[in-house]
Parts: structure tokens; sequence; C-alpha cells
């Protein structure tokens, strides 16, 4: 199944979904196409079903066949694809240490339970939204920052005031999510965003590794 297939990939080797699918409709035009570090080819037809091969440095990852007419599928969404028992556990086994901090290159649709410590980039103007409780509430899409990247982190009403461009924070139990192809973080219920001292350096925990990091 073309949906299953491909979210294990994403997820696998932390590449975007609709960009991969994008990839294999290009592969299936012009016999081949690449996604990150992954390379997709065409390989014919059987049965009616478009085959195509996926290898990561000349190794095999996977080979499936899938309809041409899916290939040809408009707005498809996405997110429903990770939203998948099958994918869920493989997230969860990619996630295995929670409790420890992350980095940002490593964030995944799907992870839960995620620390992180970052440095607050850009605060976009508020927006005012109207809740499923018929309340309304502020929240602010914020960019975030580390040594390897930068996301969206989602925020709401008094932890907007709470942080300012060039502050670092300490983020845990975050959830992450995707929208329009882009990943973002959530703070819920029992996630927790905290402003640490503002120096120009500061100690980064990955796994068992601890470095010093420099942010300009």
């Amino acid at each position: 199944m073309l949906s299953e297939h491909l979210a294990f990939l994403s997820v696998r080797y932390d590449v975007y979904l609709e960009e991969l699918f994008e990839a294999t409709v290009l592969a299936k035009q012009k016999g081949e196409a690449t996604c990150a570090n992954l390379k997709i080819e065409y390989r014919g037809n059987v049965e009616g079903e478009a085959v195509f091969l996926i290898t990561k440095e000349n190794t095999v990852i996977m080979q499936f066949r899938t309809s041409e007419e899916l290939l040809l599928r408009k707005n498809i969404p996405f997110e429903s694809w990770l939203n998948t028992d099958k994918i869920r556990k493989q997230i969860a086994r990619q996630n295995k240490s929670p409790g420890k901090f992350s980095l940002i290159q490593d964030l995944r649709h799907g992870m839960k339970k995620v620390n992180l410590e970052a440095q607050v980039l850009e605060t976009p103007k508020n927006s005012l939204v109207h809740t499923r409780y018929g309340n309304s509430a502020t929240v602010s899409s914020i960019w975030i920052g580390d040594e390897t990247g930068k996301v969206k982190l989602c925020l709401w009403n008094e932890q907007i005031r709470a942080v300012s461009v060039g502050n670092f924070i300490q983020i845990k139990n975050a959830s992450v999510s995707t929208y329009k192809s882009e990943r973002q973080l959530f703070i819920g219920k029992t996630g927790t965003v905290t402003v640490l001292p503002n120096l120009t350096s500061k100690t980064v925990h990955r796994g068992d590794i601890t470095k010093k990091v420099i942010f300009a």
C-alpha cells in the first residue's frame, strides 16, 4: 500500500512525506528521482500497477507496487498516512529515550514527550482564534533554533508573553506534528516552556553526549 510504504520511509529516513510522494510521481514520469538521500526508480508496470525501487547509497531499501491512479491524486491528507498504529510503533522505536534532550534535526512527526533546548529566533504577530468550547485564545507559531536547524513552536496565551527573541528556552513534554508539510512542536497540558539564563553559549544534551554550543 503506497501510503504505508511512503509513511514508513518518511519516518525512518527523516524526509517530508509530501516531498517523497512528489518524488515518486516524478520517478514514474522520468524513470528516476531523488528525495534527500533516497533514490526512487520506476521499474515498469506489473498487472496494471507501477513498480518502484527505493535505494540509499546503492543499498536496496524497499520495492513496492501501487496503482497509477493513486499517483494522480491531488490534495492528499498526508497527516492521516502517518497516523496509523504501524507508523506510531515505528516512531516509538526511533524515540527510545524519553526524558533526554533532542536536537531539532532529530524531530519526526508523531514524537511525544519531546524535551528540547533552543533559542527563540522570531516571534510573529499573534492570532486570535475561537476554540470549540466557545472561548477565544491567542496563538503564535514562533521560530526556535539550535545548531542543527529551526522549527516552529506553537504557543498559547501567557506562553507567548513569557518569551522574547534571543531567549534560550527549555521545552519539556512537547509533541511533533505536521501542518502543510512543515514540522511543528506543540505544548500539551503536561508540557512546559521555561526561559533559561540568556547566555551566548549553552550546554546541549543529545543522548549520552553533552557539548557546548555557541549561538550567533
